[in-house]
């Protein structure tokens, strides 16, 4: 049974900081890349970074330099650290697969920055 949980967003003022967390059910998870993407009101969700099986991070540039995303295997696990957020990072995040998603998708995390 595939389950995706993420957590950790909420409100904050812009420069300041939150870490996500995604609990992932299901040992497949674990060899495959993940990533975590956001919606934002009225647009498209997008890709905004992957992290390899092995812990190699890709990012968009629009985060570049803020965010970090990494892995814990053993937990099925997938973090973002998000440094300096803006207003225009207020979205809800998700993770998947990366840069494929499943069709599947958990129910998100909502990120508000304030400015």
């Amino acid at each position: 049974h595939v389950q995706l949980v993420e957590s950790g967003g909420g409100l904050v003022q812009a420069g300041g900081s939150l870490t996500l967390s995604c609990a992932a059910s299901g040992s497949i998870f674990s060899f495959l890349t993940m990533g975590w993407y956001r919606q934002a009101p009225g647009k498209e969700r997008e890709l905004v970074a992957i992290v390899t099986q092995g812990g190699t991070p890709t990012y968009v540039e629009s985060v570049e330099g803020r965010v970090t995303i990494s892995r814990d295997i053993a937990k099925n696990t997938v973090y973002l650290q998000m440094n300096s957020l803006k207003p225009e990072d207020t979205a809800i995040y998700y993770c998947n697969v990366g840069p494929r998603p499943l069709k599947y998708w958990g129910q998100g995390t909502q990120v508000t920055v304030s400015s």
